[in-house]
């Protein structure tokens, strides 16, 4: 290579990174170098060939910006789409993710975190900050306009009457608006959706501590033409939080989009977002919090989780209960505005205020200690142990209210997100919930205690309506069955159907719960007759409220590595580990392949010598002398 053409190659290094002076050197380190920028080089040159020396200081970022397109058939895919290398603007191997108004630059190689999967996430959080916005800049005099939105717009004109107002449109930054902080952006997509889609924003700051992810960030920016409303960062999101713990440096919004847990910066985001500003927290380690290590879940977030039906609702109520408590120790308090547990995950959007009186009623509603729960050791009905878990958060985890709201600006705008549909259904059933009853039942797991078949919903739901009890169903749950009916009155049910439809019961152990739920007799005549309000409207309606999976995997991805790039092993993992119940290892040699869930290795140990090693492999390398000792 000549010395002439090692000038333009750095001169065009230097060029691209003009529009990032504060991380100029974190984003070359992310470029392709060598070879393959020369011939983006040459390229370039051999297209504008007139182009002089003193134009070319703009770099690449003087190539023609792509202009997000928008889908004219939001509801026909729930997918990403994406175009081809070759369109301007882009870098060796990338691609662009369209969702959205959004057009993200993607390197293919998986170089940040991008999930697909979370469409409905990032939709729900712009209907949801959309609505606060709202109410919020109400106060401030300003008036948000949205996109489709004519008759609530029309409706302001005539309630407001000659009062003025400012206006606020979508892509344009408000001085009185709300300021947003994103501290775990990756590609820094729900940044730019925030930007292009919800109207009244000051400012958006897209926080990551990868400097790939926010060297992208700040392209993404640039190619989506909000860089006049959001700025890149490259920090730690706790200490970027930290740092805005000042009434006037807080935050009004603050979104927390983690792999995994969030537990790590609760404490600083408690903090850092402002009186009565809102929280947006997603939390994807659901195996910790549906009951599967019940001491991990403690260590995290406080409660002890239990390995029940109802665990979804649970993991919501003790994400809550954890915020609360956190909330506490700097005498702030939550009021829950939305929460959904959702395919993998759950998330929730919570309010944060101030007050010392309310902070007090977060242990009890008198300033006393609470007392115990009036039960006994074993179940009066199955005879069995109780499980102990929680603390839990108690109160209401929605805000009809505010629900009501979006559910309202969703279903009157439908062409304004692909998930319209799916969003309006999971909202409508969050609305029929009953908020003042924790948890559910599941009816199928109900009548499988008892070894019957499962009576239809709609006459089990009539039959606690005809005892004069409330039921609804639940958004966690297809089957649930959320009353506030005591145990004992739901037993009797089941004992009442099955009188109608037999079990064998020679066949059941006299110690088992089967036998000694049904040996008692029932204290109330069940009616299985249907009723009309048996039916929620969701289900009349035939609502999107539980959408099956639209394809293979549809799971988390795998965690982006600290440098950079996206593991390759989950996937291997999970072919390997694709039905291992459903089709058990017969042959004893295979069990040396697997390795050991405590320390990650492969058990050295002879798995033929007894049948207590095939069984006990999961942690024969910690107790391997004693099962020597016993051999």
């Amino acid at each position: 290579m000549s010395p002439r053409t090692i000038l333009q190659v750095s001169f065009r290094c230097i060029g691209l990174s003009l529009a990032f002076p504060k991380k100029r050197i974190s984003f070359l380190q992310s470029l392709t170098t060598g070879q393959s920028v020369f011939r983006t080089f040459r390229m370039d040159r051999k297209k504008e060939p007139e182009e002089s020396q003193d134009t070319s200081s703009a770099g690449a970022d003087s190539a023609p910006t792509a202009v997000p397109v928008e889908d004219t058939n939001p509801s026909s895919s729930t997918e990403s789409g994406q175009t081809s290398s070759t369109e301007p603007g882009l870098l060796p191997g990338e691609t662009v993710v369209r969702e959205g108004k959004a057009a993200i630059l993607f390197p293919s190689a998986n170089e940040v975190f991008y999930n697909p999967v979370q469409e409905f996430n990032r939709d729900l959080t712009c209907a949801v900050i959309t609505e606060f916005a709202r109410e919020q800049l109400a106060q401030r005099g300003v008036r948000i306009l949205v996109p489709g939105e004519r008759d609530r717009v029309q409706q302001h004109e005539e309630e407001g009457g000659k009062k003025e107002y400012i206006t606020a449109s979508v892509g344009e930054r408000c001085e009185q608006g709300l300021r947003v902080l994103e501290g775990l952006a990756a590609s820094g997509l729900r940044s730019v959706r925030f930007a292009l889609e919800v109207p009244g924003l000051k400012s958006i700051t897209a926080n990551d501590y990868s400097a790939k992810a926010a060297a992208l960030i700040a392209r993404n920016a640039q190619h989506n033409n909000v860089s006049h409303i959001l700025q890149a960062s490259q920090r730690d999101a706790s200490m970027v939080m930290y740092e805005a713990r000042g009434k006037k440096e807080r935050y009004d919004v603050i979104d927390l989009d983690p792999y995994g847990s969030p537990s790590p910066f609760l404490d600083a985001a408690v903090q850092a977002v402002s009186e009565g500003g809102l929280l947006c927290i997603t939390c994807t380690d659901m195996a910790v919090m549906a009951g599967n290590s019940g001491e991990t879940c403690y260590s995290k977030y406080g409660s002890m989780s239990i390995k029940s039906k109802y665990c979804h609702e649970m993991a919501l109520r003790i994400i809550l209960h954890s915020l609360d408590q956190r909330a506490a120790v700097y005498q702030r308090y939550i009021e829950p505005l939305l929460s959904v547990s959702v395919d993998f995950y759950i998330r929730v959007f919570v309010r944060v205020k101030t007050g010392q009186a309310v902070v007090k009623n977060s242990a009890s509603m008198k300033y006393s200690a609470a007392t115990g729960p009036p039960v006994g050791p074993n179940c009066e009905h199955c005879r069995q142990r109780h499980q102990l878990g929680g603390p839990i958060w108690a109160e209401p985890i929605h805000d009809i209210t505010f629900v009501q709201k979006v559910l309202g600006a969703v279903s009157g705008n439908p062409t304004r997100f692909r998930t319209s549909k799916r969003i309006e259904g999971v909202l409508s059933m969050v609305t029929e919930e009953l908020r003042d009853v924790p948890l559910y039942y599941v009816l199928d797991h109900l009548s499988s205690t008892v070894h019957c078949n499962t009576p239809p919903m709609l006459q089990f739901r009539s039959a606690l309506l005809h005892a004069g009890y409330r039921v609804s169903l639940s958004h966690a749950c297809k089957n649930a069955v959320k009353t506030n009916a005591p145990a004992g009155v739901l037993w009797d049910l089941i004992r009442c159907w099955e009188k109608s439809n037999p079990v064998k019961r020679e066949r059941l152990s006299e110690t088992s719960p089967a036998h000694r739920i049904l040996s008692a007799e029932p204290t109330l005549q069940a009616c299985f007759e249907i009723r009309e309000d048996a039916n929620p409207q969701s289900r009349k309606r035939h609502l999107t409220r539980f959408q099956e999976n639209p394809q293979a995997n549809w799971g988390p991805k795998a965690r982006a590595k600290a440098g950079g790039g996206i593991s390759s092993e989950l996937e291997d993992k999970r072919k390997q580990f694709q039905g291992k119940r459903k089709k058990p290892i017969t042959d004893s040699s295979q069990l040396k392949s697997l390795p050991c869930k405590k320390l990650r290795k492969v058990c050295p140990l002879n798995y033929n010598i007894c049948s207590v090693f095939k069984i006990m492999r999961s942690c024969c390398y910690q107790t391997s002398q004693y099962f020597i000792l016993l051999f």
